[in-house]
């Protein structure tokens, strides 16, 4: 069997959606269903890394609309595809290929307030064409599931759940003996209210000299939110770092020094970062929202959304009870058990076969 799959994400800075196809593509060389199908990975400039057993075609351009609905597109049609795998929420509209399509969440249908006019207008109109057109859609959530049929307006019969891979991570220091760091990883959006979580990680800093935060991710904030001028405002030097981008070592690195992660999001597909987080034995922090529920079940301590003063003490509990800790950290491996790559992988695959 002949499968497309666009690649874009594995050009560059790979991070959420590229992880999720990083993750795919390595459980399918290593059981060796890149050498039974022919899978070829469409970009528009060299991957990042080598995929060994795939066939890699570049069709150089920016990686944006443009390319994935003419570059792309022409590709696909002359390729003689027998299925296509889209795993960034759109896909070229007009090709006469099956296509599977991955959706992590639908925002930008569920709060266009979020968005930018044009951006907004261009996400829905495409994600709607697509969701329409495509043969089988694939989610990682249940939550994302009914999300997806109701703003996308999908028969949910289409929508498959399957959660993703979390592999565990090996830090360099031992949970008990790691410093006062708090993490938080993803890009800055304003759903994840970043600025909330510096000003509660300052109450604590000031209370507590041995006290870190470290923030991964790129500022895609709409309205803009000024990250640098709110760490600054708090006056703690180099006790808050930023880091625009971290690649797996550098990240790796991080959820080994890390003591507790924070992620005050109010909206989310899954929430990968904190179930990462997990594995890298460091307990989470999350809004007390029903997919941060789903993902994580009882390994995280929740807060309401926008109790500053909630998620101060959550903060500061995390950082230095070692009780509470281990709680949160005892149900880790149930949670855990239900992300598995050669689970992921096999289930995505069986989907991708039957629409052949």
């Amino acid at each position: 069997m002949r499968v497309g799959i666009d690649a874009r994400e594995l050009a560059g800075q790979v991070t959420g959606v590229g992880r999720y196809l990083d993750g795919l593509l390595a459980e399918w060389a290593s059981t060796g269903i890149a050498a039974r199908h022919h899978l070829v990975l469409y970009a528009p400039s060299a991957l990042s890394q080598q995929y060994s057993g795939f066939d890699v075609r570049v069709l150089p351009g920016a990686p944006g609309t443009w390319w994935q609905q003419t570059t792309l597109a022409s590709a696909l049609r002359r390729d003689a595809l027998d299925v296509f795998f889209a795993p960034q929420y759109t896909a070229p509209i007009l090709i006469n290929v099956p296509t599977v399509l991955v959706i992590y969440d639908v925002s930008f249908a569920a709060h266009p307030e979020w968005f930018r006019t044009l951006e907004g207008v261009r996400l829905r109109t495409l994600a709607r064409l697509s969701a329409a057109a495509a043969r089988e859609i694939v989610t990682i959530s249940e939550f994302s599931r009914q999300e997806i049929a109701e703003h996308l307006r999908v028969d949910v019969r289409r929508i498959h759940v399957i959660p993703p891979g979390i592999p565990y991570r090996s830090t360099a220091a031992d949970a008990s003996s790691r410093s006062a760091r708090l993490l938080y990883v993803g890009s800055i959006f304003n759903r994840r209210h970043v600025l909330d979580l510096i000003r509660a990680f300052a109450e604590v800093a000031r209370a507590h000299a041995d006290a870190s935060l470290d923030l991964v991710g790129d500022n895609r904030s709409y309205p803009f939110e000024d990250i640098m001028s709110a760490i600054a405002r708090e006056q703690l030097g180099d006790r808050i770092r930023w880091h625009r981008y971290a690649n797996e070592a550098h990240l790796s690195d991080l959820y080994g020094r890390a003591r507790a992660f924070a992620f005050f999001s109010e909206y989310e597909g899954l929430g990968m970062t904190p179930l990462e987080a997990l594995a890298a034995g460091v307990p989470p922090l999350l809004y007390d929202t029903s997919v941060a529920r789903e993902a994580c079940g009882h390994a995280a301590i929740y807060v309401a959304p926008g109790d500053q003063r909630a998620a101060i003490r959550a903060i500061e509990t995390l950082l230095y009870d070692d009780g509470e800790r281990a709680n949160v950290l005892g149900a880790r491996e149930t949670t855990l058990a239900r992300y598995s790559w050669p689970r992921a992988a096999s289930d995505t695959l069986s989907i991708i076969e039957q629409c052949r």
